[in-house]
């Protein structure tokens, strides 16, 4: 592979102007098709295998358009205190708002408003009424006029004494690139300023990834209607683009740099970065690739699109580390170095040469005291993953909204008003189509829920035309998210079991709230499944890049260590709301359900980035004839400043999404930067080579019988470096003959 790679870095380098051309071109082609795509509508969303799935697909046949998936909102009115929402006054401004919305501006949109004195929408002191409206389109669709006509609805009723706020998620806004985002770029810059030295070797990295992620969030753009990706899919594809692309052309650009201090031709320079460095940044890609792709066994759609298409940004950071960065560096050539290393020109050594850097002092100390950096590392990263242990999760309503919003005011005036379980209500669909007397089967349904605890209402639906399903909407004492509610979920899923056997009739449960708990489980069920397949498979792919068993081992071990202690402080910030304001988290809650399996896969592929890049190094140390000791050290010597930048970058970028107004993207932007954190300096930098100084020759063991099975890949350029020999004269002209 070396060998084949320095030839692409080589031709990359000589053919620049046509290689940075079709980069270019790509870059058009995928705006182009990006500007000239309809609007993204919101991705459907979907459990397969599931209740809640089966009874909404149910419900879908059997009422068609019943649950159509268009946005909703409800205005929500709460009366002065010591009056009523039935009074004369404050009806006729509901009823102006009624009026107003259905022949106001976006009414094309609407598909129905409902009067809350017709449709028993007060509560029962009076005090509180909401007017649903229900749209044609999704919120992703809405017109701003529309959106601004339901925001203004309420003003003449507060105007008249009455408090009115809006829920539901027709207020939901497309999320937006923030500043935070542009800070967590803007901190990469520096960084790559202040290792690099040179303007020019800082801009390169930062260059190319933003081609390599316009192109991928275009394509991702162009593609939305087409696939039914969801505008999460870009802001998550963004996030690991920017990230995987920096670094994977940071470690380029870092080797081409030592080559030519070595004394290299800069085309012969770029051959050799793109052979070595670029063989881990291969095979780096791959695990992530692995891991994102992985995410299709939860089986899960939504879940899945989001998993390739930030496998396919990744895979483009990866070609265009290969192709992009060495022609680049054709057209900076030596400029890579700032003007005074240029000056001294000779005097400019490698990477380690003259006094001992911080990356080999930190290798030598911990080879003095491995047992103690070990303990001192694991016994950290444990204490921080015990809450952990307290991980809840679910998916976020508008309960989970910031307090200071007016979708969590209306659902706090609801639930005062209604009840903690109407914002989450239950909808039973009974299919009584093998019940001898659907009518008696339907009302014996009913009487067996209403008498179970935790109910707080039931109110029976009308059976369809064909006379064989009707939905019971159940109205839970508890609130969406609590563990009464989920209780009750289960419950009469027990007891539809034996309402079939007496009755004839099929009880499903649906509704928000039920997908929520099924989702929840489902990804509980699929955790360990997910993590055999990514870490067997990358434990495999690093066997052929390590030779080795135990040093794969090590880095799949340190991986969990470090994404447990990072689902830790997340629990801690988001959950136990330690820190929270200073994070920007204005409520706490439950961890989304997706958070978890999403973090293993991301952090996995991640975390082998670092143990790629910093580890090759020491291997190809030790082929080249070190001690086990000695090629810590030179491993460190030679990769840890660059592994800390590029770790430095992907934190900034990370915790850039911090900043975003979407919840789950603020908590996935929180748990990858704190995850890379813990991997990097923790696990890379600490437990790996205190465990490999420990283990010593052991740990670039492999049996005989592996050995000669397994394909060598040659990802530290042992080959390379004797196809062009020492001086590489000779082998060179030959290799380019050839």
């Amino acid at each position: 592979m070396a060998t084949f790679l320095y030839k692409m870095g080589r031709f990359a380098f000589r053919r620049r102007p046509f290689v940075a051309l079709a980069w270019v071109a790509l870059l058009v082609f995928a705006g182009v098709g990006a500007a000239s795509a309809s609007t993204a509508t919101s991705s459907s969303f979907s459990i397969p295998g599931t209740e809640a799935q089966k009874a909404f697909d149910l419900l879908d046949e059997r009422f068609p358009g019943a649950a159509a998936d268009g946005a909703t909102a409800r205005v929500v009115f709460k009366a002065p205190e010591g009056e009523r929402m039935t009074d004369a006054g404050h009806r006729e401004e509901v009823e102006k708002v009624v009026g107003g919305l259905k022949s106001g501006a976006g009414a094309d949109q609407i598909a129905s408003v409902v009067d809350p004195y017709a449709g028993k929408a007060v509560s029962r002191d009076r005090t509180t009424a909401y007017v649903q409206v229900s749209y044609k389109v999704s919120g992703m669709e809405l017109t701003d006029a529309a959106r601004e006509a339901l925001v203004e609805a309420g003003d003449e009723a507060r105007d008249a004494g009455l408090t009115v706020e809006i829920g539901g998620d027709a207020l939901q806004a497309v999320p937006e690139t923030g500043s935070g985002e542009i800070i967590g770029v803007a901190v990469a810059a520096i960084v790559l300023v202040i290792t690099f030295g040179s303007l020019i070797a800082a801009g390169l990295p930062l260059l190319t990834a933003i081609i390599g992620v316009g192109i991928g969030i275009s394509t991702i753009t162009a593609l939305a209607n087409v696939l039914d990706l969801g505008s999460t899919t870009s802001t998550l594809a963004m996030m690991i683009g920017l990230a995987v692309g920096i670094d994977y052309a940071l470690f380029i650009v870092s080797r081409y740099r030592a080559e030519l201090a070595e004394g290299r031709e800069p085309e012969d320079a770029a051959g050799r970065a793109v052979g070595t460095a670029g063989s881990a940044v291969v095979f780096a890609g791959l695990t992530v690739v692995i891991a994102l792709v992985g995410l299709a066994v939860v089986n899960i759609p939504m879940l899945t699109k989001m998993g390739f298409a930030a496998a396919g940004t990744v895979v483009i950071a990866v070609l265009i580390a290969l192709t992009l960065v060495p022609a680049l560096l054709g057209f900076a050539g030596k400029k890579v170095f700032g003007r005074k290393a240029r000056k001294r020109q000779g005097e400019v050594a490698a990477e380690g040469a003259g006094k001992p850097n911080m990356g080999t002092r930190w290798a030598r100390f911990v080879l003095r005291r491995p047992v103690a950096v070990l303990v001192t590392a694991v016994v950290g990263l444990g204490i921080v993953a015990v809450p952990a242990g307290s991980l809840e999760m679910g998916l976020p309503d508008d309960g989970s909204q910031p307090v200071s919003t007016t979708q969590r005011k209306a659902y706090d005036l609801l639930s005062d008003g209604f009840g903690p379980g109407f914002n989450g209500p239950l909808m039973l669909v009974v299919d009584v189509k093998g019940a001898e007397e659907p009518k008696d089967a339907l009302a014996k349904v009913t009487d067996t829920v209403k008498g179970m605890d935790g109910v707080a209402a039931t109110v029976p639906g009308p059976l369809n035309k064909a006379g064989d399903t009707s939905v019971v909407t159940v109205v839970p004492k508890d609130r969406p998210s609590s563990e009464g509610t989920e209780e009750l979920v289960r419950s009469i899923r027990d007891a539809g079991t034996d309402l079939k056997s007496d009755t004839g009739a099929d009880v499903l449960v649906t509704g928000s709230t039920a997908m929520n708990i099924d989702f929840s489980q489902k990804m509980n069920d699929a955790l360990l499944p997910y993590l055999a397949l990514v870490v067997g498979l990358a434990f495999l792919l690093l066997m052929l890049v390590f030779r080795s068993v135990l040093v794969p081992l090590k880095a799949a071990l340190g991986f969990l260590l470090s994404v447990v202690a990072a689902l830790g402080a997340v629990v801690a910030v988001f959950q136990w709301g330690w820190l929270a304001s200073v994070f920007g988290v204005e409520q706490t809650g439950p961890v989304m359900s997706m958070m978890p399996i999403f973090m293993v896969g991301v952090v996995f592929g991640l975390a082998m980035d670092y143990e790629v890049f910093l580890v090759t190094r020491m291997r190809e140390a030790y082929v080249h004839g070190e001690r086990p000791g000695q090629a810590i050290v030179t491993g460190f010597q030679h990769g840890a400043r660059v592994v800390t930048a590029a770790a430095v970058i992907m934190m900034a970028v990370f915790a850039g999404f911090i900043g975003s107004s979407e919840s789950m993207v603020k908590m996935i932007g929180f748990g990858l930067a704190i995850a890379v954190f813990f991997d990097a300096f923790v696990v890379r930098m600490a437990i790996v080579p205190a465990v490999l100084a420990l283990l010593g020759k052991k740990a670039w063991w492999l049996p005989r019988g592996l050995d000669k099975v397994l394909p060598n890949v040659d990802v530290e350029g042992e080959q390379l470096r004797k196809e062009l020999g020492d001086d590489a004269s000779r082998g060179e002209r030959e290799l380019v003959r050839a």
